[in-house]
């Protein structure tokens, strides 16, 4: 399950939801918003997405990754809207019976949502200034 979230990640409420009886591994992973970026002192994130788009592209990606590893399941949080230093921006769980298919498949989720979700990433600056990072063009209005 893929999903954009307004509201702040709840780890432990979530990997709740991937117990399963026939998972003896959890992985996950937490991308937290941090303090600077090149050099630059940043004070907050704004995070925009095309839902409909990132949603169905998310899932896939999910999808991909139960084919390609041996997981019980997998589950995939992104934020949007505005972020304070310390958010957690993003998670990613998955489960497996063991923990090489587990590590595996969390780290093939976060660098697929990275590269393929359309989800982007505004920094405000402590000079006052803000600006679109990693994103070819800003998003739709």
């Amino acid at each position: 399950m893929f999903s954009l979230s307004p509201s702040p990640i709840d780890p432990a409420n979530v990997m709740e939801r991937l117990n399963h009886p026939a998972a003896g591994a959890y992985a996950s992973f937490e991308g937290w918003v941090r303090n600077h970026n090149e050099g630059r002192p940043v004070m907050r994130l704004e995070y925009e997405a095309y839902a409909p788009v990132a949603v169905k592209e998310g899932e896939l990606i999910l999808d991909e990754a139960r084919r390609k590893f041996a997981i019980v399941g997998a589950i995939c949080i992104h934020r949007v809207g505005a972020l304070e230093i310390g958010d957690i921006a993003v998670w990613v769980g998955v489960t497996a019976a063991h923990r090489g298919a587990a590590f595996d498949a969390c780290r093939y989720i976060i660098d697929e949502v990275k590269a393929r979700v359309p989800i982007w990433k505004k920094e405000h600056y402590a000079s006052g200034n803000s600006g679109w990072v990693n994103c070819e063009a800003p998003p739709p209005d």
